[in-house]
């Protein structure tokens, strides 16, 4: 099992609406020392962090060298426009394996409208079962897997709709990255989550959830916090995957942060440490 942590919000500015920091390569770099200070071995980064190294990958491996990282895993992601995911898809796939990943996340189409979890729309599902396993068939070609990341505001965030689209794809091309705090706030238990789709996990994403409802209901993703600063049982999740010798990645992440970036990625490295023991 490898502990990372995602980088792709040193380079996004949370408070201007996610818009691109002034100097991507630097805010990368700051990201890879301070996350490397803290003891995490590996990172992830959006797919758009392709566009700044793409002519010239081995400035990426030089980072991970210097500081004792590897970048495992690029976040791909589908759009209205499918045939420019595919095409995106190969490039970034292609990137991937220039700069030494082994996974590509890939995520729904995501809506910005209240509200965040809707109905169950089983002919939604079944086309972005039948889109992820076409996508999955890419990066299997550049020798990664593709893990499918159930997301709130999307169509596969629910346990419910996570099994039918278990269903209908291809186990050989679609694995999993479960989000400890996303299977939380679609009402669903993290630990039940890992140890019913434990065959097909082959990445985790970690973060915490305050409980309290309440708070943002206007964009509940905002509850998410460090690890410890919520409820969320992690001693479970991880029994479940030492039980299961789970040897892929354990990712955390945090979208807000309550003060910086690398207070957040201290406080849930203490937590991992003191309280799981890794």
């Amino acid at each position: 099992m490898e502990l990372g942590y995602t980088v792709w919000t040193w380079l996004s500015d949370e408070h201007r609406d996610w818009c691109r920091v002034e100097d991507p390569k630097a805010a990368f770099e700051q990201a890879c020392r301070e996350v490397s200070h803290l003891g995490y071995r590996t990172i992830e980064n959006f797919n758009w962090f392709a566009d700044f190294y793409e002519e010239n990958p081995g400035e990426v491996t030089d980072i991970m060298n210097r500081y004792g990282l590897k970048f495992v895993n690029i976040y791909h992601y589908l759009t209205p426009d499918f045939e420019a995911d595919v095409e995106n898809g190969r490039r970034y796939a292609r990137f991937g394996k220039a700069v030494g990943a082994k996974y590509m996340n890939l995520q729904m189409q995501t809506w910005k409208d209240r509200p965040y979890n809707r109905p169950f729309d089983k002919e939604k599902v079944e086309d972005y079962a039948r889109k992820a396993n076409i996508i999955g068939e890419i990066a299997k070609e550049q020798g990664l897997t593709v893990c499918v990341h159930p997301h709130a505001n999307t169509p596969v965030f629910t346990m419910e709709q996570i099994d039918y689209f278990l269903e209908k794809t291809d186990p050989s091309l679609v694995s999993l990255c479960v989000d400890t705090a996303h299977i939380a706030l679609s009402g669903g238990d993290p630990v039940t989550a890992f140890k019913r789709y434990i065959d097909r996990i082959a990445y985790v994403h970690l973060k915490d959830i305050d409980p309290d409802e309440t708070l943002n209901p206007e964009w509940p993703m905002k509850r998410f916090r460090a690890l410890g600063q919520g409820n969320i049982d992690f001693k479970g999740v991880f029994r479940v995957l030492e039980e299961h010798h789970f040897d892929g990645v354990v990712c955390v992440e945090l979208d807000y942060q309550k003060v910086c970036h690398y207070e957040s990625a201290q406080y849930s490295r203490n937590y991992l440490k003191d309280v799981i023991g890794i």
